[in-house]
């Protein structure tokens, strides 16, 4: 079956914390079916500059809502100190850089990514803080950290957000489902796994078919 899932999504967006439950479930959903997800890093923020008080305010509002309609666990108090720049491309980065050097392990780290972003107020934009995660989640300490920095990987990471914004996708998550080179959307945004699975299970028992 020349199939796979497509998880376009940001480590660093609260909407994806949110669902993180669920793109799980729905990723050893399509595994049990023969069918392997890729995550596709999208770029929530790039480059931007140090919060200030309003941004932030706004932005711990954001994260209220999506617990309160996720039940995902975040810690606000001391989250997103002074002078705190929300860039989300090295958090990205690390992640096609996992993608490259072991695709099994990108998930992990995934994980790790966030919790420690939500849950434990790290700073999971600075290269030694992820090199740190990618360490938790059984890389080499020194290859991950090398893949990083790398010129490809940069471009590989460029390359996906470029992918992303001209597949039109303005939110996240996004999950697509890809056979033979088409694809299909199961969802933009958040929904609830009892709304997904049945949707995610007809495209398996569809692909299987094929």
């Amino acid at each position: 079956m020349n199939a796979r899932l497509l998880y376009v999504m940001d480590p660093m967006c609260s909407w994806c914390w949110g669902f993180a439950p669920v793109a799980q479930a729905l990723i050893a959903q399509a595994r049990e079916a023969g069918v392997a997800t890729r995550v596709v890093p999208g770029g929530l923020r790039r480059g931007a500059s140090p919060l200030d008080a309003s941004t932030r305010k706004y932005i711990l509002e954001h994260w209220q809502a999506v617990a309160e309609a996720t039940g995902q666990p975040f810690a606000f108090e001391g989250a997103m100190p002074d002078g705190f720049v929300y860039d989300t491309e090295p958090a990205c980065r690390a992640l096609v850089a996992a993608r490259e050097l072991d695709a099994e392990r990108v998930w992990p780290l995934l994980a790790l990514i966030q919790r420690g972003f939500y849950q434990q107020g790290l700073d999971v934009t600075t290269a030694p803080q992820l090199v740190e995660l990618a360490e938790q989640a059984g890389f080499d300490r020194a290859t991950f950290a090398d893949a990083l920095l790398r010129a490809d990987v940069r471009a590989a990471t460029a390359a996906d957000f470029s992918w992303v914004q001209d597949l039109g996708i303005a939110g996240f998550p996004t999950l697509l489902a890809e056979r033979n080179g088409q694809l299909a959307l199961l969802t933009n945004g958040y929904q609830p796994l009892q709304s997904l699975q049945p949707l995610l299970g007809r495209w398996l028992q569809q692909a299987a078919c094929a």
